[in-house]
């Protein structure tokens, strides 16, 4: 057994408990995408940013605390314009003594709601252009309020 996730856990489990666990929190949270790939050092062709299968739009994968990855939007929102559901926030990593962050890590606000004008990173599934994550978003707003 080893500790857990990208930043300090409140619990230590064993590999199957912890994957069973993250794959709960994951699917409750959409945080179901794959990770950002690794460029390959001796390739010279241009890297481009993945891009959105359904509406061709560039996504930004993120890594979240507990070992899966989420596409979020490429710029913050306001709170009040993102349903709860979607909203995520940007947590630097620093090496331990250093000032400066050397990842970022993805968790989705919960617990105290932000304040309306308050900026969130809103997942991509909030603001994708594709019918069904239009309709998926647009039935949040209708049942939050």
């Amino acid at each position: 057994m080893r500790e857990r996730g990208r930043i300090s856990l409140m619990a230590v489990l064993c590999e199957l408990c912890w994957d069973a666990h993250a794959a709960e929190i994951a699917g409750q949270e959409g945080a179901t995408d794959t990770p950002r790939p690794e460029p390959d050092p001796d390739d010279v062709t241009a890297y481009e940013p993945p891009r959105c299968p359904h509406c061709q739009v560039e996504v930004r994968p993120y890594p979240t605390n507990y070992d899966r990855w989420v596409h979020l939007a490429t710029r913050d929102h306001p709170a009040k314009d993102v349903p709860p559901r979607y909203r995520w926030r940007l947590v630097p990593i620093r090496a331990h003594h250093a000032y400066v962050p050397v990842d970022v890590v993805a968790v989705r606000v919960g617990g105290i709601e932000p304040l309306p004008g308050e900026l969130v990173r809103p997942a991509h599934r909030a603001v994708c252009l594709s019918p069904d994550a239009v309709d998926e978003v647009e039935q949040e707003q209708a049942s939050g309020q």
